[in-house]
């Protein structure tokens, strides 16, 4: 059983319990519920603004803690003061040390687009990213069928939310191209083994419809690597571990940005 088949299995029995606490009737009635999302397009697009997806990530399978004291709100108000576009929130707590209440922390310092970084494999979960403040939802190939990913990016939709689509490979990049997915975003993470490669993003990079925004996650930690990735045609990086395991991921940041522009 590879790392990714035990987050799922534990996954279908977390959302299971979370159903019976709180019901998808109560938490459509959460204050933000009905906020409007900002757009993950816009943001990443803004001249204004890196392009980059910044996280925040207290753990993970492959390194354990990463940091265990940095604050949710200080953290991500620093990517966001240094230029970062959106920023993504772990919210698993079994693996990754994370929670929604993260996202709600987020949620009241920021002005940018939150993901809700998480292994959604039920509707549910999409509408508790709407609840707790969320704007943008992921979506993994890896673990769901076209057919749910048509069906849950549907749904996200209908809430206002911006989806993006996670893929490996070209075999799921083809199977799931669909209108009601914003970016697609290529993994650099071998997510059975956790192994890193760049080859992924630039293997896939031409073969994503212009259309989405392209986005590269993972495995990317010098500024060097920022400008060749634009350079082939991202429009955006996902980039955590790197700042995250500072002492202070906000100035962390600022000083990658810094030599992003130099």
């Amino acid at each position: 059983m590879t790392i990714l088949d035990k987050i799922v299995e534990k996954k279908k029995i977390e959302v299971a319990e979370a159903k019976t606490k709180v019901s998808l009737t109560e938490l459509e009635q959460y204050p933000l519920f009905n906020r409007t999302c900002y757009s993950l397009k816009d943001s990443i697009l803004h001249p204004q603004r890196t392009g980059i997806i910044a996280e925040f990530k207290r753990a993970s399978p492959s390194k354990g803690l990463i940091n265990g004291t940095s604050s949710v709100q200080d953290v991500v108000k620093g990517y966001q003061d240094a230029g970062a576009s959106a920023i993504s929130v772990l919210t698993d707590p079994d693996f990754f040390q994370g929670s929604l209440a993260d996202i709600t922390a987020a949620r009241e310092v920021l002005t940018i687009p939150l993901l809700r970084k998480e292994f959604i494999v039920d509707r549910y979960q999409i509408a508790e990213a709407k609840a707790y403040g969320a704007d943008i939802i992921l979506l993994i190939a890896a673990c769901l069928s076209p057919e749910e990913i048509e069906e849950f990016s549907s749904y996200a939709k209908s809430l206002g939310l911006n989806v993006l689509l996670e893929v490996h490979n070209e075999e799921e990049l083809v199977a799931n191209i669909f209108d009601t997915i914003d970016a697609i975003g290529v993994n650099n993470r071998n997510l059975k083994d956790f192994t890193v490669s760049l080859d992924h993003s630039y293997d896939l990079v031409n073969k994503i419809p212009n259309s989405y925004i392209k986005v590269s996650e993972s495995g990317i930690s010098d500024p060097q690597t920022i400008k060749d990735l634009k350079s082939k045609g991202f429009d955006s990086f996902l980039i955590g571990e790197n700042f995250m395991k500072t002492a202070d991921p906000a100035t962390a940041i600022k000083e990658f940005v810094a030599l992003i522009n130099a």
